[in-house]
């Protein structure tokens, strides 16, 4: 099966070549020609299968064979990511397949800049890719106009219930033209309940196209444990690292700090390290994901924002310095690697008081992941396990999709509504003040009994002075 048997016109398919792809992943074979159909679409794909193109090809070609005459670009597609990264992602994907089609696109996530985003989309694009935020952020100053949308790509839907955004993906809907008179496209690595009753009110009598799903893992990524205490951990990484001479190694850690701690930590041991995380700036998180791509920096220490934002060619080794509280987080931690048919290596360093989400992860894969213990670094076995901080490295799964979303309710409120008439200055000086009558206020009874006590003190006082000089007279 080749791209040609697809129905793909001849400018994507030069696209394709000029990429060296030949031949199709399971989920491009059985999407494109259903998107191209015009049908809506509920896929399940573990990410690393090529689902990003799955979705991007017949998208820019429905676009492409129906232009609009219109000397300005309404926006035509709309391609809703979790992260910033993966946002970035899509957008070089529509990029490299489109560059022989007239059609424009652009990108807009928060932690940068808007007024560029602004004058980018005053100039007209026919697709867009954007977070769900920044995408309100635009809508509520009116510099984006959604009514023209004809086709909605929801991608990673799952993450994106994760983090909270389903009170913002219903304002945006909220946007759009009616569900039926456009093509709506959802892809999910699980399928949870609140994923059905999304693609219940978002879908029209989709097509259900499920590969690969999260149970499994690519086959291509060599999986082992190797048991260690938790003080020797990064003393064992150092030594993988420099021992084994891997040139780029992607590592997870729950927490923010924990990732900058142990990115400072690599950098004394002599390895070129830096950290990406939610607290980074957009810039610092682009520059640190650029260097590590080049090969200036040897190990980017990440938490799981990066799960699966990141698309890195051939990354060879991904470790899971802490393993995550959810098990699918796992998946797509590891999921970084084996990619496009490349083969990979996830190494998990487990300490005592992980078993537990150990047990968890290989119930979820229905496998038992090899246990080996590296020489010297034979963990203590009169170490006794210590529970695992919830709040501080991250909340159980339903603990952690409750405080977000109340974190962005939160944040959504303080943007008033398009609409919502605010009281202006003027508004407060045309209201005439009511006048109020001056009453002179009886004191209180703690009042009076109080000057009442002061005045029995003076009293007191004088006569004692009296009585003194009267003494003294005598």
């Amino acid at each position: 099966m080749s791209f040609e048997t697809l129905g793909l016109s001849v400018e994507l398919l030069r696209a394709i070549g000029e990429q060296g792809y030949n031949q199709p992943t399971p989920i491009q074979h059985k999407v494109i020609p259903i998107i191209l159909e015009g049908k809506d679409v509920m896929g399940g794909a573990q990410t690393g299968t090529g689902k990003t193109a799955g979705f991007t090809l017949p998208l820019l070609q429905r676009l492409f064979v129906t232009p609009i005459k219109n000397s300005r670009r309404p926006i035509r597609a709309l391609i809703l990511t979790p992260t910033r990264e993966l946002a970035a992602q899509v957008a070089d994907s529509v990029k490299t397949y489109g560059r022989h089609l007239p059609l424009q696109s652009t990108v807009i996530f928060g932690g940068v800049k808007i007024n560029p985003q602004i004058e980018k989309l005053r100039r007209g694009v026919d697709i867009l890719v954007a977070t769900p935020g920044r995408l309100l952020d635009h809508a509520n100053q009116k510099t984006v106009d959604l009514s023209k949308i004809e086709i909605l790509v929801l991608d990673e839907a799952d993450r994106m219930l994760d983090m909270g955004f389903i009170h913002d993906i219903r304002k945006v809907l909220a946007l759009l033209p009616k569900n039926n008179t456009r093509q709506n496209l959802l892809f999910s690595a699980t399928f949870s309940n609140e994923i059905k009753q999304l693609a219940d009110r978002l879908l029209n009598h989709p097509e259900l196209i499920e590969v690969e799903r999260c149970k499994t893992t690519a086959e291509q990524i060599e999986q082992v444990v190797h048991p260690v205490d938790k003080r020797r951990k990064r003393e064992l990484l150092s030594h993988m690292i420099g021992s084994l001479n891997w040139r780029q190694v992607l590592v997870f850690t729950r927490t923010k700090h924990g990732a900058n701690r142990l990115a400072q930590q690599l950098q004394k041991d002599g390895l070129s390290a830096t950290a990406i995380h939610g607290n980074k700036s957009q810039g610092a998180r682009t520059r640190a994901l650029s260097e590590f791509k080049s090969g200036k920096v040897r190990v980017l220490v990440a938490t799981d924002i990066a799960a699966r934002g990141l698309d890195i060619d051939q990354l060879p080794h991904v470790v899971n310095y802490e393993l995550p509280n959810v098990p699918e987080d796992y998946v797509h931690r590891i999921g970084r690697t084996g990619r496009a048919g490349n083969e990979g290596e996830a190494v998990s360093l487990v300490c005592v008081d992980e078993h537990k989400l150990l047990r968890d992860i290989e119930q979820l894969l229905k496998q038992k992941i090899p246990n080996v213990i590296i020489e010297g670094y034979e963990p203590d076995p009169s170490i006794q396990p210590e529970p695992i901080k919830q709040w501080r490295n991250g909340k159980d799964h339903a603990q952690r999709r409750k405080h977000t979303e109340s974190r962005s309710r939160n944040r959504s409120s303080t943007n008033r509504p398009s609409g919502t008439r605010q009281t202006s200055k003027s508004d407060q000086t045309e209201s005439p003040k009511p006048v109020h009558k001056h009453v002179r206020r009886k004191p209180s009874n703690t009042q009076t009994k109080s000057q009442r006590q002061h005045r029995r003190s003076n009293r007191v006082q004088e006569q004692a002075a009296l009585f003194k000089g009267g003494s003294q007279d005598k």
